[in-house]
């Protein structure tokens, strides 16, 4: 930590531009990259052009876009003059964007041109200006229209400390209470900092940007951090469909990827365990281990050419990985890597890199974090997980009493998060305490382990285990496209028979899953869920919506 600058962002970008002002520094895919020195011509226009607008330190200044250049440059711009920045994820609905708006106190808002229409109609107490990020250009003020000037330095001299407030992030929109996390430029920045300990960044990395900048494990990951080390990230700038996704791939070739395990997971079971399953000589060769590690290491190196074949990184985070997909990644030696945290903590607390692969675990605390587990079960040793170190939240906005029953006195924060610590304190996480169901006889049941079984049956997309009436329901979403595709031949009759395979595999699966798990765990009913279930912006469900 020596040499490490002062814990803000402007001296993080301050030691960039002074090690590296001519490399790369952020493109949309198919665009030439600006380098550090234009990014920081660009944050002195747009911090003048703050001016303008009469921003001042301490002034919340809301974002809400798709990712793109203009979305970091903005974000720095916000925050090196010691305004705070507000994230709003491009998901938000109107309505839970007004409630923010009004919450934080957001004087601007810049926005990108095609979410421009979910602030119509807005209007707030302290509202001042809405501005199109894409050229700066103000579509709304109650002060004069200012125009922006590329070629302006801010008049102003700011000195940023590191305990200053830098973001507030909201975990939801409108479900009770809004919850804004108060991060400072020390517990973004220092979290940074972990995440190139665990791996470390060099200036000639390359990042492709998938997961949305106004969630702070993409913010702090994905941003703060390449631009602490000099590398460059790219963004798709849309949605990352297949179609969008795989030609980036190619062209951008990247060293580094920061995703949630949907993605890794929707690409086994739908491009690579069908190779293994589908043929019965194939399938029956698949279940001797030998032969497994033989082919998922083939289907390893054709996924690495896939993701441009200069991988070395391939982060998951979010939410936990499914078992079955995790050691194929092992045995097919691609280099993913998990981490463990939430928004409170700036998000990371304990991750492991591509080297030191641990099945179902998350690696051990980040360097000068501490974890323990608190009321732990005697048998197992598991209890929730609390956190203590510099990336801790300053608490929630203006909600001291949330904030109270979160955090202790002295520093430690309740994550809600149950895990245990194997003899190398290695961490393994079992669910969340609000969702761990208590049996009638007193056993604790974890419906992630069961979801993790019901996601490894054929066809099935996504699943939810509940209970209701002391008995353990199954929500199931199967994937309906893929049966209609398989039995396609049946031409008009295919809907019925859908409906009918649909039937099949629910008893089916019930069976399968009872077969897996231990007694206390067993479902007693399958119900199949016609739609995707809602989720949130790292693609877990919303839990709360289905108990």
């Amino acid at each position: 930590m020596e040499d490490t600058p002062k814990l803000t962002f402007p001296a993080f970008f301050a030691a960039t531009i002074n090690n590296h002002p001519d490399r790369d520094a952020m493109a949309l895919v198919g665009q030439k990259p600006i380098s550090y020195r234009e990014v920081n011509d660009r944050i002195m226009g747009t911090m003048a052009f703050l001016e303008k607008l009469g921003v001042r330190a301490g002034d919340k200044i809301a974002i809400l876009s798709t990712n793109q250049p203009n979305w970091g440059i903005t974000y720095y711009a916000i925050t090196f003059m010691g305004a705070v920045v507000v994230p709003l994820l491009p998901e938000f609905l109107p309505v839970e964007i007004a409630t923010l708006l009004e919450h934080s106190e957001t004087r601007v808002v810049f926005a990108s041109e095609g979410l421009l229409p979910k602030l119509v109609g807005i209007s707030t107490g302290l509202l001042q200006e809405v501005v199109k990020i894409e050229d700066f250009s103000v579509v709304r003020s109650r002060s004069g229209m200012p125009v922006f000037d590329k070629n302006a330095k801010p008049k102003g001299v700011y000195n940023v400390e590191e305990d200053a407030l830098a973001a507030i992030i909201y975990t939801s929109g409108t479900t009770g209470t809004p919850k804004g996390v108060m991060l400072s430029h020390k517990n973004i920045c220092f979290t940074a900092i972990k995440g190139h300990e665990i791996q470390p960044i060099k200036a000639t990395d390359r990042f492709l940007s998938i997961l949305p900048l106004s969630h702070t494990y993409e913010n702090t990951l994905g941003l703060i951090l390449p631009m602490y080390r000099g590398a460059c990230v790219y963004y798709l700038g849309r949605p990352p469909t297949p179609a969008i996704l795989l030609p980036a791939l190619l062209e951008v070739k990247p060293t580094t990827m920061l995703t949630v395990p949907m993605i890794i997971e929707k690409i086994f079971r739908s491009k690579i365990l069908p190779a293994f399953t589908e043929k019965k000589a194939v399938s029956l060769l698949y279940k001797i281990p030998t032969i497994r590690k033989f082919l998922h290491r083939i289907a390893g190196k054709k996924l690495m050419e896939t993701f441009g074949g200069e991988l070395v990184f391939f982060g998951v985070g979010g939410a936990k990985l499914n078992k079955t997909v995790e050691r194929f990644m092992i045995e097919a030696r691609f280099p993913y890597a998990v981490g463990y945290g939430l928004t409170e903590c700036a998000p990371l607390l304990a991750g492991f890199n591509p080297q030191h692969p641990m099945l179902q675990s998350t690696g051990p605390a980040c360097i000068g974090v501490e974890l323990k587990i608190v009321k732990s079960d005697e048998r197992s040793g598991e209890g929730e997980i609390w956190a203590k170190g510099p990336n801790i939240m300053m608490g929630y906005y203006k909600e001291p009493r949330l904030t109270s029953e979160i955090m202790t006195p002295d520093g430690w924060l309740k994550t809600g998060d149950l895990g245990a610590f194997d003899e190398s304190n290695n961490l393994y996480i079992k669910g969340r305490v609000k969702s761990m169901i208590v049996r009638s006889n007193g056993e604790n049941v974890y419906p992630e382990d069961i979801e993790s079984v019901i996601n490894n049956f054929r066809h099935v997309v996504e699943s939810l285990v509940v209970e209701k009436k002391g008995k353990l329901i199954a929500l199931v979403h199967f994937n309906q496209e893929e049966i209609e595709l398989r039995y396609q031949f049946l031409k008009s009759e295919v809907s019925d028979y859908v409906d009918q395979k649909i039937e099949e595999l629910r008893m089916e699966l019930q069976d399968y899953v009872n077969s897996r798990v231990n007694k206390f765990s067993q479902v007693q009913l399958v119900v199949a869920q016609p739609d995707p279930f809602q989720k949130t912006a790292t693609q877990k469900i919303k839990r709360f919506m289905y108990t």
